[in-house]
């Protein structure tokens, strides 16, 4: 394997491919710092992005920036060295989740392939075909959140129902709620130099049929001036869960996620994400209600299938991130 060397180059590209990862609403609510002395790269909240009435714990900020760490650490992997990686280290610093310090050399493993998948990776709110996902693709998924300590389950056709149905009943609070709705609005906005939020072209339609709950980002909008079309009839619907609900839990979870989407791009599988029911504390309890889902905590509600790949969201740029925080490079190799 090539040597390889942390100069401005690779930092750029390091935190290039984590700043790739979905966050919820597209926030992007993290900030990126490099410590010289020991080319350990720091991951900290941006809570200025927060989202204070659908996120009011931070856990999807948490599983945010537990899928840029995921992509951070696939990207060190690329680059030749391990990636050492520890969360929530200093508990005097509280905005500080995690860090990744390449040490070493990588072991051999799929990173090429979640490398290359990573900067493919994006949402899609369209309509996906009625083919099923392979049971062979589907184990893969599992194994993919189980290597990052979660659980991905796949309900069946009446529990994928409730799930649905919980989903479709935390939307209709959400759009209800006028602090949620409100702040919903303001994350839909076009392409501008902050590279934050969602533009209007890529949330897609709403389904013809009112099945799929998708989130309306535009809450309250005259309903005459939604696009509608008919989605799936059978969506294939995923679990992603955690033994544990701390904050690591929730890092850990963020990974997880990361993980699984990426081994689904490689599979030409797209996906949504359907977070609302998590974000009421009973509806997210009743997630886990049916048999077997009990003393496991709902992290994500996965969307899953194969259709059209849906425009991307923008990302701000490895400078514009760096930019935030003091930035001193050393040219030292990490010791092998």
């Amino acid at each position: 394997m090539r040597s390889a060397v942390l100069d401005v180059t690779t930092l750029e590209n390091l935190v290039s491919a984590a700043v790739a990862a979905p966050s919820i609403h597209n926030t992007q609510p993290w900030r990126f710092r490099l410590d010289p002395d020991s080319l350990t790269l720091e991951i900290r909240a941006a809570a200025e992005r927060g989202l204070r009435h659908t996120d009011p714990t931070g856990r999807g900020l948490y599983l945010s920036v537990g899928c840029a760490l995921l992509n951070l650490r696939v990207a060190v992997a690329h680059h030749g060295w391990e990636p050492v990686s520890r969360l929530l280290p200093r508990p005097d610093e509280p905005d500080l989740l995690a860090t990744v310090r390449p040490s070493g050399t990588a072991a051999a493993s799929s990173t090429p392939r979640l490398y290359g998948t990573l900067w493919r990776r994006h949402s899609s709110r369209f309509p996906f075909s009625e083919r099923q996902l392979p049971t062979a693709v589907l184990t893969e998924l599992a194994e993919a959140a189980h290597v990052e300590g979660a659980r991905l389950s796949v309900p069946g056709p009446a529990e994928s129902d409730r799930l649905l149905r919980l989903t479709r009943e935390a939307e209709h609070r959400n759009t209800a709620d006028p602090d949620r709705a409100a702040e919903s609005r303001r994350w839909v906005r076009a392409p501008a130099d902050d590279a934050l939020g969602i533009p209007p072209d890529a949330l897609g339609p709403q389904d013809f049929r009112e099945r799929l709950p998708l989130r309306d980002f535009g809450a309250h909008r005259h309903r005459d001036a939604l696009t509608a079309r008919p989605f799936e009839e059978r969506p294939s619907i995923a679990v992603l869960s955690t033994a544990h609900d701390r904050r690591a839990d929730w890092l850990r979870a963020g990974q997880a996620l990361e993980r699984v989407l990426l081994v689904a791009t490689a599979h030409g599988v797209r996906s949504s994400l359907l977070h609302q029911a998590l974000e009421w504390p009973d509806l997210r309890e009743r997630l886990m209600e049916a048999p077997g889902g009990r003393g496991a905590n709902a992290q994500m509600v996965l969307r899953l299938g194969y259709g059209p790949q849906g425009p991307p969201s923008p990302r701000r740029t490895a400078e514009q991130v760096l930019a935030e925080e003091p930035l001193s490079i050393s040219r030292r190799t990490p010791t092998r």
